[in-house]
C-alpha cells in the first residue's frame, strides 16, 4: 500500500536531523509537504494519515534533499514571513528576519498617520521594511536601495505584489549613492557579520544567502560607520535614524553613534532574547 503523508513526512525530517538539523526537522519537513500539496497546516494534519497523491513522493523527495544539503527552507518555498505580510525571497536577497521587525515597529511609533513621511530605507534586499512601512502609513514616500540589481528585482516585485509600487521607488546604490535629504528617517539593515566569523557561520547563512549582504569588514562595522558618518546630512533636524547591527557589537555601536555631532543616541531596542539589535538615534 503506498505510503501515507505522515510517512513520507516523518522519513524526511529523520533525514533532516541526520543532515544536522537538530531544531526545526520536524516542522521543515511538515511545512515543505504543505508547500508541495499546497495546504495550510490544519488541512495537514486532518489528511496526514491517508495515502500521499501520486505526484507527491516525485515533488517533496527534492526539496528534502535540499534541505538535507542546508539549503535555507524560505528559499526553497520561496516565501518568508516578515511583520505579518508574505514576501518573496530568492537567493539573491537576504532572509527577513524576526528582529528586523524592531525597526518597523520604531519607524510606525515616529510617523505621522496623517502629514506626508518621507523614508530612505538603505540595504533593502526583499524590500522588507520599505514595504512594510508603506503597508501600514498610506502617507509615507519611500526610496530604498541596494547595491545588487538582482535584489531590487525581488524588492520590486514585492511592492507590487502589495500594493505600494506606487509609493516605494527603488534605486540601485552603495548605502545612500548621491540621494538627497532631508526626509524624516534613514533606515538601513546594513551587512555586519565580521569577517573573521565567516567559518562560525550556520551552513544555512554562510553557504546561502549572499556574502555582500552579510560582511561588513574584518570587524563587521564598516558599514555601520559609514552609516552613522552618511545619514545625517540626509536628515531634516528632529529626523530619526533607525539601523540594525549584530550580536556583541553594541558596545561599539553605541561609542559610534554617541561620538557624532549630528546625531543624539535615543535607544538601543533589544530582540526577544534581549540581544541589542536595532539603533534608534536622533539627527541633532
Amino acid at each position: 500500500s503506498r505510503k501515507t503523508i505522515r510517512e513520507h513526512v516523518a522519513a524526511a525530517s529523520d533525514r533532516l536531523r541526520g543532515a544536522g538539523i537538530t531544531q526545526s526537522a520536524n516542522l521543515d519537513a511538515r511545512l515543505l509537504a504543505q508547500h508541495v500539496l499546497g495546504w495550510d497546516a490544519a488541512k495537514l494534519l486532518a489528511s496526514a494519515s491517508d495515502a500521499a497523491p501520486d505526484h507527491f513522493a516525485h515533488d517533496y523527495e527534492p526539496l528534502v534533499a535540499r534541505r538535507e544539503q542546508r539549503e535555507p527552507l524560505a528559499y526553497i518555498t520561496g516565501h518568508r514571513e516578515f511583520y505579518g505580510l508574505d514576501f518573496e525571497v530568492t537567493p539573491a536577497v537576504h532572509l527577513p528576519r524576526p528582529e528586523t521587525e524592531l525597526i518597523v515597529e520604531a519607524v510606525l511609533a515616529s510617523a505621522p498617520e496623517t502629514q506626508l513621511f518621507t523614508m530612505i530605507d538603505a540595504c533593502t534586499g526583499s524590500g522588507n521594511v520599505a514595504v512594510a512601512v508603506a503597508k501600514h502609513r498610506k502617507n509615507a514616500r519611500i526610496v530604498a536601495t541596494d547595491i545588487s540589481g538582482a535584489a531590487l528585482e525581488v524588492a520590486r516585485r514585492n511592492a507590487a505584489r502589495h500594493g505600494v509600487e506606487g509609493r516605494v521607488m527603488f534605486v540601485e546604490a552603495d548605502l545612500f549613492g548621491d540621494l538627497g535629504g532631508p526626509v524624516d528617517v534613514v533606515t538601513v539593515n546594513p551587512p555586519y557579520v565580521p569577517e573573521k566569523d565567516r567559518a562560525g557561520l550556520q551552513p544555512e547563512v554562510g553557504g546561502h544567502e549572499p556574502a555582500v549582504s552579510l560582511f561588513g569588514g574584518h570587524n563587521g562595522l564598516d558599514v555601520v560607520e559609514r552609516v552613522v558618518r552618511e545619514a545625517p546630512p540626509l536628515l531634516r533636524e528632529g529626523g530619526y535614524l533607525m539601523f540594525e547591527f549584530g550580536f556583541g557589537q553594541e558596545v561599539e555601536v553605541e561609542a559610534l553613534v554617541r561620538s557624532s555631532s549630528a546625531l543624539t543616541l535615543l535607544d538601543l531596542r533589544r530582540d526577544l532574547q534581549d540581544i541589542a539589535r536595532t539603533v534608534i538615534a536622533r539627527r541633532t
